[in-house]
């Protein structure tokens, strides 16, 4: 996907989120744009670990 389509996609998608959560989308939003590329490439990485492993996780907190 190009940048613009992105952006239409979330654009999109922000019309769904319920009017309580939209100042925490804004909030994150601001949050990366103060990181650098490696660190959002790295909090990319861990959440796609966390979500692929939250069981193994799981059991290894038990």
């Amino acid at each position: 996907m190009t940048a613009a389509e992105i952006k239409t996609e979330i654009n999109k998608a922000l019309e769904n989120v319920p009017e309580e959560a939209l100042a925490d989308v804004l909030s994150y939003l601001k949050h990366l744009q103060s990181k650098m590329a490696g660190d959002i490439k790295l909090t990319t990485h861990l959440r796609q670990v966390l979500t692929e492993d939250s069981e193994l996780l799981e059991r290894l907190a038990q």
